[in-house]
């Protein structure tokens, strides 16, 4: 088996299994080929934060020594993965790309992670992403912006941005992100790769450093939507160390995908579509959506009338999670300290102001607001009952339709440094996608082709809770073409 910079760009979690399983080539073999193209090319694109190396090889060795003795192979045996550095992996940095981790090597596994290594993944190293999650461009980590393999004056979107771009460079054959607001689906457009966010309480969450624990969310990046069904088929499940997490049996996903389509209510929000969308994002959906009513699908309108309201209630409930979930950094038990601090208040707030960026600080200030005394029932409390409203927009829909489609950002990647200066204009790229954070369902991202610069675009669909067998079936059938 060729291990070419090509080749490696388009390898498929079933291409690997089968190749180690055939002798063609071994689970070592892929794990320094793919450590050789990232030390190659990743310096200008910036994805890997650290890389853990030794676990890697260690657990290839083990596929490696199966294979040779003809044993059945896991799912994802042998498959180099990339986990975002939200999540904690036993022995290895976790920094969520601040300063104020800085050091921290957590002592145990996320259960995400530790169900993909149970699986056979070989688990390359920890990907760079906006600090705490917080950010669409992956411009507000403290170890530098990641830019898009695939135009890189562009930015890969956030804050998963380091896990897009490592699939899509092909620095990794999946990898694990995170959505609280799109943080999936919206740098899965941007780097023309797919991205799951699956439904609350679909994966444990346990191991994630949390940003906003209503909304946070644990998916996979992938190069198709077979490869994404077999990594959510292993991530799936209930967790006795997270209690949010669902005992709903798990579906077959990979199973799910050969189903027809042919009959499925497909709905078109129509507030997705208004002013500001660009014009080949709606031509690219236009012609998605000609091909599923080709396989049979029913395309029909639909109405989510809350959603201009779904980007400022986020940004109060994120926030005010925020706040709180970030009390915990404060120089005492791990990360970053400020030597030189006389008292503890003093040390509190030197500690946070040195390790905290920007973008954090901004909305730690926001979430303590809309928490405090006299602001609670003006601000908190109504983005609450926003909440709700929104959640009934989609159960209503789902009564009608099962799946929405939509687009997942108005436009194509941007240029990086070109919404810097604008938290709103920043904030308002996830207008196509906090309103699925907000209500639970679940949602993915799937590449339509490109612009005519070259850019990926990204379609959004949307299901009901649990609903993701169905989702994936459509997204296949979207992406056969």
């Amino acid at each position: 088996m060729g291990l070419t910079a090509e080749s490696l760009k388009s390898l498929t979690i079933d291409e690997v299994r089968d190749a180690i399983a055939a002798g063609r080539t071994t689970a070592t073999a892929l794990a320094e080929a793919h450590y050789d193209r990232i030390t190659a090319e990743d310096r200008q694109i910036n994805s890997y934060l650290s890389l853990s190396r030794e676990r890697a090889l260690t657990q290839a060795s083990k596929i490696d020594a199966m294979a040779q003795r003809g044993e059945v192979l896991p799912p994802l045996a042998g498959v180099p993965v990339g986990i975002k550095d939200v999540l904690v992996m036993r022995g290895a940095p976790a920094t969520a790309s601040s300063l104020i981790v800085k050091g921290y090597r957590p002592p145990y596994d996320a259960t995400a992670v530790e169900r993909l290594e149970s699986a056979g993944a070989v688990l390359l190293g920890k990907l760079n992403c906006d600090e705490f999650a917080m950010g669409s461009s992956n411009e507000n980590s403290a170890y530098g912006p990641v830019r898009n393999p695939r135009a890189l004056d562009r930015v890969p979107g956030g804050s998963s941005g380091g896990s897009a771009a490592a699939v899509a460079a092909g620095f990794a054959v999946a990898t694990l992100g995170t959505d609280t607001g799109g943080s999936i689906r919206q740098p899965a457009a941007f780097c023309g790769v797919v991205g799951v966010l699956p439904t609350y309480g679909r994966v444990s969450r346990y191991g994630l450093i949390a940003f906003a624990s209503s909304l946070d969310r644990i998916g996979p990046f992938t190069k198709n939507v077979k490869d994404a069904a077999t990594m959510l088929e292993v991530l799936a499940g209930k967790d006795a160390l997270d209690a949010t997490s669902s005992d709903r049996p798990v579906e077959g996903y990979r199973n799910a995908l050969d189903g027809p389509v042919e009959g499925l209510k497909v709905g078109v929000p129509e507030e997705y579509f208004g002013d500001g969308l660009d014009t080949e994002i709606r031509a690219a959906i236009e012609r998605a959506l000609d091909g599923l009513k080709a396989a049979g699908c029913v395309v029909k309108p639909v109405s989510l009338p809350h959603t201009k309201y779904a980007v400022p209630t986020y940004y109060v409930i994120a926030t005010a999670e925020a706040s709180s979930n970030l009390s915990r950094f404060d120089g005492v038990r791990f990360g970053l300290r400020d030597a030189e601090a006389k008292t503890l208040s003093e040390m509190y707030s030197r500690t946070r102001d040195a390790g905290f960026g920007a973008e954090v600080k901004r909305r730690i200030l926001l979430g303590t607001y809309a928490l405090s005394a006299g602001y609670y029932d003006a601000y908190y409390k109504k983005a609450q009952q926003v909440r709700t409203l929104l959640t009934r927009d989609f159960l209503a829909a789902f009564t009608d339709v099962d799946v929405l489609v939509a687009p997942v950002t108005p436009t194509p990647a941007f240029k990086l440094g070109e919404k810097t200066d604008d938290p709103v204009k920043m904030y308002l790229e996830d207008i196509y996608s906090v309103a699925a954070s907000l209500s639970g369902i679940c949602g993915m991202s799937v590449p339509l082709g490109e612009t005519r610069d070259g850019l990926p675009i990204g379609l959004q669909i949307l299901g009901r809770h649990f609903g993701e067998a169905t989702m994936l079936r459509v997204a296949r059938t979207v992406e056969m073409g």
